[in-house]
């Protein structure tokens, strides 16, 4: 069986994420960044989509992935993931508005991979947005290992 992880990322955590996911899958997988490149799903058993979120939104490359391959998708052994610097409520709500709810629906399963908040990358208005939501002026990273082996283990 083999396995595509397709994510978009704005700043690389989310690259960073699906990575990691696929080490832990250890299997045949390809990884592909949907801000470069649209697969071909028909060469996959299992499809894994995954996106960072800013201001409540997922990445427009997996929305459009998404909703352009929706029938297709649903044949699939499914599983979405996003990354962001909510917390586990706001995460999970997070999670369920950013993908279809006929792919929510029929996913084998889903996750909040956890957030990066990184200011060298930022611009002035992204700093200012995430000062006030996070609360601090200092970079910070949480990659949340256990949801990823959980979400692996789910995958296989």
């Amino acid at each position: 069986m083999s396995t595509l992880i397709a994510y978009a990322t704005k700043y690389g955590f989310t690259k960073t994420c699906a990575e990691i996911l696929a080490k832990k899958l250890g299997e045949n997988i390809d990884i592909c960044d949907l801000n470069r490149t649209i697969p071909d799903l028909k060469k996959y058993d299992k499809v894994i989509i995954g996106g960072s979120v800013y201001a409540g939104k997922i990445r427009k490359p997996v929305m459009r992935f998404c909703s352009e391959n929706l029938s297709t998708l649903k044949g699939k052994k499914l599983g979405l993931f996003i990354c962001g610097m909510a917390k586990e409520d706001d995460a999970q709500k997070q999670l369920g508005s950013s993908f279809p709810k006929e792919l929510l629906a029929v996913c084998a399963a889903k996750g909040f991979f956890g957030g990066e908040c990184n200011y060298d990358k930022m611009n002035f208005l992204e700093k200012f947005i995430m000062k006030k939501i996070t609360g601090s002026e200092q970079s910070q990273s949480r990659v949340a290992e256990d949801s990823i082996m959980q979400f692996a283990d789910l995958m296989r």
